[in-house]
């Protein structure tokens, strides 16, 4: 296989970017948020710059990362990457980070910056969903930065087909091209923040490569990686969606509500901020050999969802709101009285933001502290 078998979906190559520059910055719309987040930067200083940049990753570090680091410094109360599992001797290496998913555009920025951060050789090709690519300029700058489409609007045959593109693409990023990876664990955010490997993701991932579905999977050099935040600032929305789809079964995000969520996730205060890996998969998929295949793929899920959990960092309020749930006071010892007022407080204000004909505040605060409460109910269990 060459390149050109992903033109549909993959990065843009070094030679393609001027073109792709231009055309970003010949669109009004991108010009108009790009003066927002560089004000009085001239629009011709932008383009000689990016025009300067000899391949993605040069634009990365030009302007993506300082662009992040502002932003999280303004929305945020620190960040941090613990990478013990993968020494300096391996982070020249390629690898399929596969994670928790917290915000739809942060989570593979921030990891892009803390990668460089932290020594490693380069960023992650970065997995996107195609209902992300709301707007034309959209997709063409996803694709300047790393991002390879994931597409999700076809019929049973078509997704087969796209399924067994990506994963073969994905098998090219890392062994022909020398990239990293990210992908979330599952399609979508967990709500509820009850973070679980979608099968189906690991099943894609092994339609790619040579050999047993096994040799496919080590062949990928998958990581679990743990994202924690202190505070989602998605949250009153994801609680809002949860009693839209209660009183509407049927109910179904707009395009709105998506870009809406995109928004009030990048610039929403989250409080501290963690990622951390876990041992590379290869180190114990061998043990797994003996399984027939049906169950080889729930097997590596369950897994990895334990490395997961295992890696979570874990906050006051994540224990207050355990607490709150279940009515005791099992955990006061990772809380004091002021942390649970501080979250107490957090949460009536959050709550406050969601306006529904019909709200449902009981329902609300439940679904709310459900989200703060699972990483630790399943952190206590991976630990176990």
């Amino acid at each position: 296989m060459t390149i050109h078998d992903f033109d549909e979906i993959r990065p843009y190559e070094p030679e393609e970017l001027p073109a792709a520059i231009e055309a970003l910055l010949a669109d009004p719309a991108f010009c108009a948020i790009a003066q927002n987040f560089l004000p009085g930067v001239p629009l011709e200083a932008i383009k000689q710059k990016a025009l300067a940049c000899r391949n993605s990753l040069e634009v990365q570090i030009a302007f993506f990362r300082p662009l992040i680091v502002q932003l999280l410094q303004r929305c945020s109360t620190g960040f941090e990457l613990d990478a013990a599992t993968l020494p300096e001797a391996v982070r020249d290496g390629s690898f399929t980070f596969v994670s928790n998913h917290r915000d739809i555009v942060l989570d593979a920025g921030l990891l892009d910056v803390l990668l460089v951060d932290n020594g490693f050789r380069t960023t992650v090709e970065i997995a996107i969903g195609d209902n992300l690519l709301i707007h034309p300029w959209i997709k063409t700058l996803v694709r300047i930065n790393k991002s390879f489409i994931v597409q999700r609007s076809l019929s049973v045959r078509e997704l087969l087909a796209s399924s067994k593109r990506m994963s073969e693409y994905m098998h090219f990023a890392i062994q022909e091209k020398h990239e990293s990876i990210w992908i979330a664990q599952r399609e979508g955010r967990a709500k509820d923040s009850n973070d679980r490997t979608q099968e189906s993701v690991l099943k894609m991932m092994a339609l790619g490569g040579e050999g047993s579905a096994l040799e496919r999977l080590r062949q990928l050099n998958i990581v679990p990686l743990s994202i924690s935040y202190e505070y989602d600032p998605c949250d009153f929305l994801k609680a809002k969606e949860f009693q839209q789809k209660r009183d509407n079964p049927d109910f179904k995000k707009s395009r709105e509500d998506d870009l809406a969520n995109m928004q009030t996730g990048i610039f929403g205060f989250k409080g501290r901020i963690a990622y951390r890996t876990a041992e590379p998969i290869n180190t114990w998929l061998d043990s797994l050999a003996e399984l027939p295949k049906a169950q080889l793929f729930t097997a590596v899920a369950e897994r990895m969802d334990r490395a997961i959990h295992a890696g979570y960092t874990l906050y006051p309020g994540n224990y207050a709101a355990l607490d709150l749930l279940q009515g005791t006071h099992d955990h006061t010892d990772h809380y004091t009285a002021d942390d649970l007022a501080r979250f107490e407080k957090y949460l009536g204000e959050r709550l406050a933001l969601i306006d529904l004909p019909g709200k449902d505040e009981a329902f609300l605060r439940q679904c709310m502290l459900t989200m703060y409460a699972n990483p630790v109910v399943n952190h206590l269990k991976a630990l176990q």
